[in-house]
């Protein structure tokens, strides 16, 4: 036993003096490290200093012009006043070569960080002139560029997502038009309702609770609905009106649509004005901004009719900006020295504007063809106080009103000039005849209104005193000065509503809420004169089949609601809804057939006809089935609660004998009643009088 304790001993010296030796770290023989930094020092790693710590606040401008020395002053200038506008800029570095020219990029430090990225997303790919676009980055963006794969990835393909079909509301068998209603349900609230007008009664397709905050607004061809919100507008759109889009800018009071729906202006104040911003409709992007002074909620933009151009008024000049690029036509604006207004022609690139009378040179009407600039009519005008331009929907023709001088009179002695009074004249443009003659209408009275006929020749004028108003039509021909078909006189009425098919015109006093209906092909004979007391509006559907008048709580706060009126002014439907904001009906896109197409099937009604009057024989049909189904059930109910009623009233007979004194009176006559009259004073007054 000794024996082995001393082996176990010198056993546990010999481990000892194992420990005692230096620990080898070497890689065993074929050893392979597959284990790297980041796994094992990521969170190390991460805390290293970086090249762009410090330079967040840091943009990268390239592309900039190369300039020589002397030069580069003016360009520190233009390039401050850009990038100035983004935040507030504390350093500016600009390389230059052994010559002492600029490399073409430059190095700008803002005082923040936001505004850093305020200015990459403002001035990248801003086009300078026609040689030089800026690539604006940010300084911490090289690492990104710095690892870009050498051998291209095509990017993953994303699943298909269904979308909403946006035009299903044309695709109706019986081409029922629908239209929204909106009322408002608390402050900043307003409920919306969206109705297929169907025959007998509309169908509710619809209805959104807090759907906007003030109003709603229709795109021109009805594809989308706006709505507006503290944040910005959405756009809605589709069978159930799903969300499509939303546009960032609060406080925006105005929008208006591009005509072919491509693009969405959006008004919205500053605290020093007015900010105006342009996106995409389809992707929702930020296409240009601009700030404008004063609070205005008119429209400081004007389309062209194929969504190429869109132009705005400046002082002494017209800025033409292309789409999608937004750039200046030809990067420059056009100088008009004293131009006042303009407007673009419903159905082809022509702007029409005019001129103000300035150092005894007469005022102007131009008609300018874009995108090649040419002059293709001007006509002088003299006496000219102010001019309001109309085109008709068509583009057939141009009425320039113009408001003159009845006649200048200079005194002899102190040559002094005296208006004598004012005259109204009328130039008629005949856009499709060859060098666009102009036709002369001269009115000696007040105008107090003017409308062309949509579709048609023929346009109308509210012309004399206020409450004893005349109404005049006129009829443009081609090759004859326009001739005075009808003069309606003594009319009390203060605006016109045509059809959007012609013939048929609406005369409103929306002061009183008196309309007049009248039929301009058959002698101009008025078919009714309903009123609707209040009213502030009159609507007119895309077909021209229906009128809906309405007074809204924007303008009262008592009987608000809408009639709907047959085009012959027949009363359809009232509504009495308790604050009623507004009506408003869906448009509808342009037709897509022919004008020989359409010339076929109105020389071939006759031969539908009998279909049409089949279909509404079987809607009646069915409509009066239904209400006589709905009154049979309202019958049953009521029969069923009075019975009910009436074996409640035979079960109490035992309490009300009891109750009565052991006296039947359910079947007493009234002879053997006696009445009797008790008469107590009630209360008692006293009033002294001085």
């Amino acid at each position: 036993m000794a024996k082995k304790k001393s082996e176990e001993h010198s056993g546990a010296d010999a481990n000892d003096s194992d420990y005692n030796e230096e620990p080898n770290f070497e890689d065993p023989p074929n050893y392979v490290d597959n284990i790297s930094d980041e796994d094992l020092l990521g969170d190390m790693l991460a805390q290293r200093p970086s090249e762009a710590d410090g330079v967040e606040s840091v943009v990268v401008v390239d592309n900039m012009p190369v300039v020589e020395p002397n030069r580069i002053e003016k360009l520190k200038s233009v390039i401050n006043k850009l990038f100035s506008n983004c935040g507030e800029i504390v350093n500016v570095v600009y390389p230059v070569d052994d010559e002492g020219k600029t490399k073409g990029y430059a190095f700008m430090e803002y005082k923040h960080a936001s505004q850093a990225e305020d200015a990459v997303q403002k001035l990248n790919n801003y086009r300078l002139d026609k040689n030089y676009t800026f690539a604006v980055n940010l300084f911490t963006d090289f690492q990104k560029y710095e690892n870009i794969p050498e051998k291209w990835e095509p990017p993953t393909v994303q699943p298909f997502k269904v979308q909403s079909d946006l035009y299903n509301f044309i695709n109706d068998p019986d081409a029922y038009d629908q239209y929204c209603v909106a009322a408002e349900t608390a402050p900043n609230c307003v409920q919306v309702g969206f109705w297929q007008n169907m025959l007998p009664e509309p169908n509710e397709l619809e209805t959104r609770e807090r759907f906007t905050d003030t109003f709603v607004k229709w795109s021109p061809l009805g594809t989308y609905v706006v709505t507006f919100h503290k944040p910005g507008v959405a756009i809605w759109g589709g069978s159930s009106f799903q969300k499509i889009q939303k546009f960032p800018h609060p406080g925006t009071q105005f929008v208006e649509f591009s005509p072919c729906e491509s693009y969405l202006v959006t008004y919205g104040p500053t605290p020093t004005g007015q900010k105006i911003i342009i996106w995409d409709i389809r992707t929702g992007a930020e296409k240009r901004s601009f700030v404008a002074d004063g609070m205005s909620v008119l429209s400081m933009f004007r389309w062209s009719h194929d969504d190429k151009f869109v132009a705005r008024m400046g002082e002494n000049s017209i800025h033409i900006y292309e789409t999608p690029s937004f750039y200046l036509l030809d990067l420059k604006s056009i100088k008009i020295q004293g131009i006042r207004g303009f407007s673009w022609s419903p159905t082809d690139n022509v702007i029409a504007y005019w001129v103000e009378e300035q150092n005894q040179i007469p005022a102007r009407v131009t008609l300018m063809e874009i995108p090649k600039k040419r002059e293709i009519r001007n006509k002088n005008l003299f006496n000219v106080a102010d001019c309001k331009l109309h085109w008709q929907k068509s583009g057939d023709y141009l009425c320039v009103k113009v408001d003159r001088y009845s006649k200048l009179k200079k005194d002899k002695k102190e040559l002094d000039v005296k208006f004598l009074g004012m005259f109204y004249n009328f130039e008629i443009f005949h856009m499709r005849e060859k060098e666009i003659p102009v036709d002369s209408v001269e009115i000696r009275e007040l105008i107090l209104a003017f409308a062309w006929e949509p579709i048609g020749n023929k346009f109308s004028i509210i012309h004399g005193e206020p409450n004893s108003s005349n109404v005049s039509f006129y009829e443009v021909n081609k090759g004859v000065k326009p001739s005075l078909v009808k003069r309606l006189e003594k009319k009390s009425c203060t605006h016109l509503f045509w059809s959007p098919r012609g013939q048929f015109i609406v005369m409103a006093n929306l002061t009183m809420g008196t309309f007049e209906f009248v039929d301009t092909t058959n002698d101009y004979i008025i078919s009714a004169s309903p009123d609707h007391f209040r009213a502030s509006e009159v609507e007119w559907d895309p077909t021209g089949r229906y009128v809906v008048t309405g007074v809204s709580s924007w303008k009262v706060k008592e009987d608000t609601g809408f009639n709907m009126y047959t085009f012959q002014g027949r009363i359809i439907k009232r509504t009495i809804l308790k604050n009623f904001v507004q009506f408003l009906w869906r448009p509808r896109p342009p037709t897509l057939l022919g004008e020989d197409k359409q010339k076929e099937i109105k020389k071939n009604l006759k031969k539908y006809y009998p279909a049409f009057e089949q279909k509404d024989r079987l809607r009646l049909t069915r409509a009066s089935k239904e209400l006589l189904e709905k009154r049979s059930q309202l019958r049953e109910t009521f029969m069923e609660y009075r019975n009910k009623r009436i074996a409640e009233w035979k079960d109490q007979k035992s309490r009300r004998v009891m109750l009565r004194g052991h006296i039947d009176t359910d079947n007493l006559e009234t002879d053997e009643v006696d009445e009797e009259v008790v008469e107590f004073l009630v209360k008692e007054e006293i009033t002294l009088l001085e």
